[in-house]
């Protein structure tokens, strides 16, 4: 019998919850800079989003240190934000030494600073199981995405199939405060057309490919 599947709660005081993990981000932005480029299988994970980047104009949610970007920014026009001041220094280093160009700042995705409509595609990795609000964080990707626009996501979930392995290290990511959820609802929520494959983890990392009606 597999592990049974248990989505998360989102939290009571989302500030606070925010808060940690921006303080967390700030103390090892260096360290977790050093590990991105140094593991291969973070980089193959977050790869995987380069073939489905659509349009011209694309937006990266919460881009951490930057790594992703170096690999496509200088193919499109590309704009990005990061709650953390440190990673997105680092980031601007990281684009800047690629001689790739991208405009990046410092906001939430609670709020995108940016109009409706606004891009072809919208890439976030390894980021919406830190959100505090699942369902404000999603609708803010919806508007600022164009109809048939592309939202493609790598995160931490459930395997399909319920294998053990999976999902006892989802259950890690958990215990360590990300917030699991059914993004097959969410997804249908905001009427997006989603598909959803395992690339790693043992089937705990997911490639979403969400296309926006």
């Amino acid at each position: 019998m597999s592990p049974k599947r248990s989505c998360s709660s989102e939290p009571d005081d989302r500030q606070l919850f925010t808060e940690r993990f921006d303080r967390f981000y700030s103390r090892f932005a260096r360290g977790y800079d050093w590990f991105v480029k140094a593991s291969p299988f973070w980089r193959n994970w977050l790869n995987h989003v380069i073939p489905h980047l659509q349009g011209d104009r694309v937006l990266e949610v919460s881009f951490g240190t930057g790594y992703l970007l170096t690999q496509y920014a200088g193919r499109f026009m590309t704009c990005g934000i990061d709650l953390n001041e440190n990673l997105s220094q680092i980031a601007k280093e990281n684009v800047a030494g690629q001689s790739a160009r991208a405009h990046l700042q410092v906001a939430t995705v609670e709020a995108l600073p940016y109009a409706d409509d606004s891009f072809d595609t919208l890439v976030n990795t390894m980021a919406f199981t830190g959100y505090p609000d699942g369902q404000l964080a999603l609708s803010e990707m919806h508007r600022v995405l164009r109809n048939g626009g592309r939202l493609i996501m790598v995160d931490i979930n459930y395997p399909l199939e319920g294998n053990w392995i999976g999902s006892m290290l989802t259950r890690a990511w958990q215990a360590g405060g990300d917030i699991i959820r059914d993004m097959d609802q969410l997804f249908d929520q905001f009427n997006f057309q989603q598909s959803d494959r395992e690339i790693g983890g043992a089937g705990s990392v997911h490639l979403y490919i969400a296309t926006k009606l």
